[in-house]
């Protein structure tokens, strides 16, 4: 489950967004809550460890915002939100990783995975092995290419959550909390503590993934039942609001839906990428099997893996199960195709876009596919040209592939840059020549690659990275002179 402007620091379990914004002065709410007062009888204090080892003290005041006397004034705080400040949201699936160096993987059977993680899970890890994961990984991501992020979902009040609170708050990512019961989320209750993953790596570098997850029924924030007041204010104040798969190990599936049709209804963007769940979502309860339908029909862009497209279609072809996907959809715009060292592709009812990516030395690829996915946003928000959206999501994941782990190891725009402009691509013309033979019903073909010259030849357009890059990179420079970028 893998998964700049300074957050103000707000109170710690609070479900109002914080006043992130690199616009708004320091205490102003960005979203017009009312704001607990300073002497408030009942603010506690944490000492809690930050990520530097250091230690922070964090109030919290317990200032429940959904605490009004009637609907009608949650309703019109709902109706008074008109603009969208927030670029992307990311629902659920916020953990800890603990990534681990160990002899062997865990057996694949039930009983002998249990028996592994509760042997692991005896004595509490290094805090040096701890890292942000899941949908962290996105947002971390997406903030470091200079988009305004908010992570909506659930950490509780231990160490972990605090740990996890630290990590978004120095990335300046805001956090929107899912509850509506503050005592209930204080408790040391089990079911309210945040969600840890174990990333086991075996000496061959081969990823295993355990959480509690794994071995419940249910998933693992079942108690969670209704979207909140600020969980809608933040989804009406997103362009985009990404959901992957595992977010169906913690959230019911009616509870993902709801805020899959509340960001219809509010004209948010809704990005979907089912990952290795989606087979299980297929065979999975009915419940499941429909949620995963409504969210095939209704995302505004679905990326996944081109093993996983052929899961979901039954079509070897990526271009051809992306078409088919478009079919289903009454909504989608872009189905993109995420084929490793082979590169991606981008399609649509009209048109397919096809980039290679670039030559690396891989070290890991835990948070390679969570960061293409930021920089996918990144060109949907922007209204960057296709091919251009796909070298920069290319470049993005194989700049993170380059380092070790995701969360805060996730690549930042230098390293990013300074790839795009070394310009190196992994080609395979027999490859995308395989792809692209077979008949598909589309008007243009863009293909980027190092050695042609700009050109056409019917519906084929050839475009070379000489060109792009300049164009690119261009655009990159300019959020940074309007001070959207971080330096």
């Amino acid at each position: 489950m893998n998964h700049l402007t300074q957050a103000a620091k707000s109170p710690i379990f609070s479900n109002a967004l914080p006043p992130l914004f690199p616009l708004l002065p320091r205490n102003t709410d960005p979203i017009g809550f009312t704001k607990c007062p300073t002497n408030f009888s009942q603010t506690l204090k944490f000492s809690v460890p930050n990520c530097k080892g250091n230690e922070n003290t964090l109030l919290n005041n317990r200032c429940n915002s959904t605490n009004f006397s009637n609907g009608s004034v949650r309703a019109e705080r709902l109706r008074s939100v008109a603009a969208k400040d927030i670029d992307v949201a990311t629902l659920g699936n916020l953990c800890v990783d603990i990534v681990l160096n160990v002899p062997q993987l865990p057996p694949t059977s039930f009983e002998g995975k249990k028996a592994y993680m509760e042997q692991l899970s005896l004595s509490p890890p290094d805090k040096r092995y701890w890292e942000a994961g899941g949908n962290c990984n996105t947002a971390i991501a997406a903030a470091r290419l200079g988009l305004n992020c908010v992570a909506i979902g659930h950490v509780g009040n231990e160490i972990y959550g605090h740990f996890l609170l630290d990590v978004l708050r120095n990335e300046g990512i805001g956090m929107v909390g899912m509850s509506k019961d503050l005592d209930a989320v204080q408790s040391s209750c089990a079911a309210y503590e945040t969600l840890l993953c174990w990333v086991l790596v075996d000496p061959l570098q081969r990823h295993g993934f355990c959480s509690r997850a794994d071995f419940s029924r249910e998933p693992a924030l079942s108690w969670l039942n209704e979207l909140t007041e600020e969980v809608k204010i933040a989804i009406k104040r997103s362009k985009v609001l990404f959901v992957n798969g595992y977010g169906f190990d913690e959230l019911s599936p009616s509870l993902i839906v709801s805020a899959l049709k509340y960001a219809v209804e509010v004209g948010t963007s809704v990005f979907f990428d089912p990952g290795p769940r989606g087979r299980s979502l297929c065979s999975g309860t009915l419940e499941e099997q429909s949620a995963l339908s409504e969210f095939l029909k209704m995302s505004d862009v679905l990326l996944l893996t081109s093993d996983e497209a052929e899961a979901l279609t039954g079509i070897g072809n990526p271009v051809l199960a992306g078409q088919e996907l478009l079919k289903r959809s009454s909504r989608t715009q872009w189905v993109v195709v995420k084929m490793g060292s082979k590169g991606s592709i981008l399609i649509t009812l009209l048109s397919i876009s096809y980039a290679p990516t670039f030559k690396i030395k891989i070290v890991d690829t835990v948070g390679c596919g969570d960061s293409f996915v930021a920089a996918i946003a990144f060109g949907f928000v922007h209204k960057m040209p296709m091919a251009h959206t796909l070298v920069f999501a290319n470049a993005v994941g194989a700049a993170t592939a380059m380092g070790c782990g995701a969360g805060r190891n996730v690549a930042t725009l230098e390293q990013v840059t300074a790839l795009i402009e070394f310009g190196d691509l992994n080609e395979d013309e027999k490859f995308w020549r395989e792809i692209l033979s077979e008949d598909s019903d589309v008007q243009e073909i863009t293909l980027l690659s190092q050695r042609v010259v700009n050109g056409s030849n019917g519906r084929l357009n050839c475009l070379s990275l000489e060109k792009v890059i300049p164009e690119l990179m261009s655009k990159l420079k300019s959020r940074k002179v309007e001070g959207v970028l971080p330096t």
